[in-house]
């Protein structure tokens, strides 16, 4: 079997999980709130901050810092189980087939559950924008293009972060040991991002892209400089031993 159809059996037992309810479950939590505390929004506090912009940042503070990388680390847990449940990789590991093209062609499907989270972020927040901006009088909603590149560096920012709990979950068999590793690496990110060895922590990289934009948004309150070097080489490398990791892993499962 080629990548492609390794990557296609992946995505038809995604669809018989309730992996997708997972990924609605903290857009929703983070969301709803936004609409009920909206009036609070403009009371920005002194921040030299717009509250179209203020919404926007405060509403995806939460996503960034937790709920990303927490919905990633058991959906990795869940991807396992779900073969461990129904025998589906001794099933696989019957047929003629690379296990590291499939150790790769799982991480893949991984990959699409952040996307997928993503674009249900991307329709909550402009569908709370609209009703907030109703309930209050006042225009919430920021232009698609400034929103699109902006989420679409939290979902890059993530990959490394997702390599990490990858290789956890395969790593640590028992499903509370995995999930325990992983939120404990997530918790810090808050304290991380504000030391000079940030870029060795890819749990911290989403949170730390949000807060570059509130830099942005805030001028004069946080900085707004990316250091590409040496966080890009880094972030490289880790997801490359990551994977490596993972797909010895793989290679010996069972054996």
């Amino acid at each position: 079997m080629n990548f492609l159809s390794l990557t296609g059996i992946e995505l038809q037992k995604i669809r018989r999980s309730k992996i997708l309810l997972i990924l609605l479950a903290p857009v929703v939590i983070m969301w709803l709130p936004a609409i009920i505390n909206s009036e609070k929004i403009q009371d920005v506090q002194g921040i030299p901050i717009t509250p179209e912009h203020n919404f926007f940042i405060q509403g995806f503070m939460g996503m960034v810092w937790f709920m990303i990388p927490a919905t990633l680390i058991i959906c990795t847990v869940l991807l396992i189980q779900i073969e461990q449940t129904n025998h589906g990789m001794k099933k696989m590991l019957t047929l003629p087939i690379n296990r590291r093209m499939l150790c790769l062609a799982k991480f893949a499907v991984l990959l699409l559950l952040p996307a997928v989270q993503m674009v249900m972020s991307t329709a909550a927040y402009y569908g709370s924008a609209f009703l907030s901006s109703k309930l209050q009088g006042y225009d919430y909603i920021l232009p698609p293009g400034y929103i699109f590149p902006c989420i679409g560096k939290f979902y890059l920012a993530a990959l490394p972060a997702a390599a990490v709990f990858w290789m956890i979950a395969l790593l640590i068999q028992t499903p509370v040991f995995a999930v325990g590793t992983g939120l404990a690496l997530c918790v810090p990110s808050v304290l991380i991002i504000n030391t000079d060895y940030w870029f060795l922590h890819p749990m911290s990289y989403p949170f730390y892209m949000l807060m570059t934009e509130y830099g942005k948004a805030a001028k004069g309150l946080y900085t707004t400089d990316i250091d590409w070097f040496p966080w890009l080489p880094v972030a490289v490398m880790i997801t490359v031993v990551s994977l490596a990791v993972s797909c010895v892993k793989m290679s010996r499962y069972e054996e």
